[in-house]
């Protein structure tokens, strides 16, 4: 049974292989660029792990794997130019790094990559997968969309918080994990419980990203502590927050989490503290975590095969960077 660090060299030796290249050099370069950077890799080995719960020829999972990856790309290579955002992975975004022309048009030949490399994924069902992935990617676009709208909403609920997450970035995970085990061979409820398990780890991976910004170690975090209160975020510790304070205080917080004072950090996370926000945090986390957990352990899997998932998605959750 392979580890996690083993399949990342093995999706990583594959997507070497799989460089993209034609004419024209500047519609492609672009596609090398964002794939090029430093990343964890994370959705296409949870598919690749998916598929070991039943079988052990990875090389038949690969392009589906791809076809995830290329698909996350293509969204951070288009968020990055809605969000103006100047860097990915510690180096200039595709659109800093090209123009924003260039960052639209080979985002938009990565999507149809991504259905490239899922058509050439050999599978029994293939409409199947393609109509699990069409729903997963119509999902993370309505939740860039309710991000997006959150900007300019004065409040935000965090049932809406938590469903926007869910659709921005949790669903990736679970799709990832039922495509990954329908090339497997897993039942339909198999891989129902496995999407089900990615979403809700998602979300509790999400939630601890959210804590992470703000209480991070900064030497192991490998950004800036505290980038969501000095850009305004309605993250789920603000939301929390304005809805524990009242009255004045509420707004009080409210016009420090907005504004620009040189100590804005020290005054929100003074606010923070006093209504134990991090606590809150820490529970909503959990109970998602325990939720995808027990759809995983509802799963018939021999527990040699189950222990690489379990290893894998638990270090996320405990993660310090």
């Amino acid at each position: 049974m392979y580890r996690a660090p083993q399949i990342k060299n093995v999706f990583q030796d594959y997507l070497l292989k799989e460089k993209f290249s034609g004419a024209p050099a500047s519609l492609y370069d672009p596609v090398n660029y964002i794939l090029s950077l430093q990343a964890k890799r994370a959705r296409p080995v949870l598919s690749l792990l998916a598929y070991q719960l039943f079988k052990d020829d990875l090389d038949k999972v690969l392009p589906a794997a791809l076809a995830i990856e290329v698909f996350h790309n293509f969204t951070l290579v288009h968020d990055d130019i809605m969000d103006e955002a100047p860097t990915r992975r510690g180096q200039a975004t595709v659109h800093k790094q090209y123009d924003v022309n260039h960052a639209i048009l080979s985002g938009d030949v990565m999507l149809l990559y991504a259905y490239q490399y899922l058509m050439n994924t050999e599978f029994v069902n293939q409409a199947a997968l393609f109509q699990h992935f069409n729903h997963a990617a119509i999902e993370i676009c309505e939740g860039q969309q309710m991000d997006m709208d959150f900007e300019s909403m004065p409040v935000v609920m965090i049932e809406d918080y938590i469903e926007m997450i869910r659709k921005k970035t949790a669903v990736l995970l679970g799709v990832a994990l039922r495509i990954g085990a329908m090339v497997g061979g897993a039942t339909a409820d198999a891989a129902e419980k496995l999407y089900q398990f990615g979403t809700h780890f998602g979300i509790s991976f999400q939630i601890q990203d959210d804590i992470l910004d703000t209480y991070a170690d900064p030497e192991k975090f490998g950004k800036q502590v505290g980038g969501d209160i000095i850009q305004g975020k309605k993250t789920y510790l603000f939301l929390k927050t304005r809805e524990l304070l009242e009255g004045h205080d509420r707004a009080n917080f409210e016009a420090a989490y907005y504004g620009d004072a040189s100590d804005k950090v020290d005054q929100v996370l003074q606010y923070f503290k006093d209504v134990n926000v991090k606590e809150y945090a820490m529970q909503v986390r959990d109970a998602y975590h325990d939720l995808a957990f027990s759809y995983l352990s509802s799963i018939k899997i021999d527990e040699a095969r189950m222990e690489p998932l379990l290893e894998y998605t638990q270090a996320f959750i405990q993660r310090e960077s």
